[in-house]
Order: structure tokens, then C-alpha cells, then sequence
């Protein structure tokens, strides 16, 4: 039994960046959530982004796939938790996404999934309600609360700093306390009892 004085590993969080446009806005937004996570000791962050993996829409498992999996695959199955980060591309969420996501199954199962959205007017709340449901298909846990900036572009300067970050940075922490429970939770679930889902 654990006692207030032991000390307890932080969440491992691995941050989805799910956009592969030319142009795209996302590793201005991923390194601002990096930046609120590094503020913490109770979570650690790994990095998977959509750009830097070739994986086929066929899911033919040859070498380049299998390669790729190489990189991308651990950092999702030893993740406490996930945040997932994405942009709006007519009302959902975009391809490459869509297709990390569906080559990984049990990686996913039992573990909670957070998300930051971006976009314009909606700022990529759509993208994450369709989300929502493949997560719950995939035996994940979304946390409810969720960061989103609407009209991102003219949000961060040209630096890639918010220019008014209150409201963003009390939103993250809410996400990121909702994170910390539930990875610590599912995850003491999971060594307790192997998910069967």
C-alpha cells in the first residue's frame, strides 16, 4: 500500500501531432503543449508526429511499414496516457491521423486520450467529437475537458508564443490534471488486472 510520502512515477504521456500538411500549424501548438507539460513532475512527454512516419493506407506490413511501426509503435503501447492534437479538415480530423490510428489496436485499449484542437472559426471541435467516437471504439477513455484554440494562426505570434495565454494555459492545466488521474488510475487498473476488452 502506498503511503502520501512515496513518491509516484509520473504519467507517461505520448503527444499525438496528427497533421502532415505542407504549411501546417501543429508543431507551433505541440510545442506549447510541450511547454505545459515540462512544467510538471508528474508527467513525462514522448512525440509521435503524422510527418514523420511513411505508413501505407493498405495495411501491407512489408519492411517500410514495419519499419515505421519500429518507431511509432513503442512510444504508443508504453504510454500512461495520450494527447492528441489535431486540426479541423472539413469537419473532421485529417487522413494521416486516421490512418496511425487504425494501425495500432491494443496500444490504445484502457488508457485515457486527451486532445488540443486548432483551427479556424469551430477551432477544430468538430475533429475532435469524430474523435471521440473512434477512441471509444478502440477501448480508450476521453477525458472530457479539452484545449482548443479558434483562429489559431492569429492566436500565437511569430514566434509561436500566445499572445494572451491565460485562458489557455487554465484550460491546459485542467486537461492535463483530468490526464494525470486517469493515466495513473487506468494504469493501475491495467497491472492490477489485464484489460480483456
Amino acid at each position: 500500500m502506498q503511503t502520501l510520502t512515496e513518491s509516484v512515477e509520473p504519467v507517461r504521456v505520448t503527444v499525438v501531432v496528427g497533421s502532415n500538411r505542407e504549411g501546417r500549424f501543429g508543431p507551433v501548438v505541440a510545442a506549447w503543449l510541450l511547454d505545459r507539460i515540462s512544467e510538471r513532475d508528474d508527467l513525462t512527454a514522448e512525440v509521435v508526429d503524422v510527418a514523420d512516419t511513411a505508413l501505407p493506407t493498405t495495411f501491407a506490413t512489408d519492411a517500410d511499414a514495419k519499419a515505421q511501426l519500429a518507431g511509432i509503435t513503442p512510444k504508443l503501447a508504453t504510454a500512461d496516457a495520450f494527447v492528441v492534437l489535431t486540426p479541423e479538415y472539413n469537419h473532421s480530423y485529417p487522413a494521416g491521423l486516421k490512418n496511425l490510428i487504425d494501425w495500432h489496436y491494443t496500444e490504445w485499449q484502457a488508457k485515457p486520450v486527451a486532445f488540443v484542437s486548432y483551427g479556424g472559426v469551430s477551432g477544430g471541435l468538430r475533429a475532435v467529437e469524430h474523435l471521440r467516437q473512434v477512441f471509444a471504439e478502440l477501448h480508450a477513455t476521453t477525458v472530457r475537458d479539452t484545449v482548443s484554440f479558434h483562429n489559431a494562426g492569429a492566436a500565437f505570434d511569430d514566434e509561436g508564443h500566445l499572445k494572451n495565454a491565460g485562458g489557455a494555459d487554465a484550460a491546459a492545466k485542467v486537461m492535463l490534471d483530468q490526464v494525470v488521474w486517469w493515466g495513473r488510475a487506468l494504469r493501475e487498473g491495467r497491472e492490477a488486472r489485464p484489460y480483456g476488452g
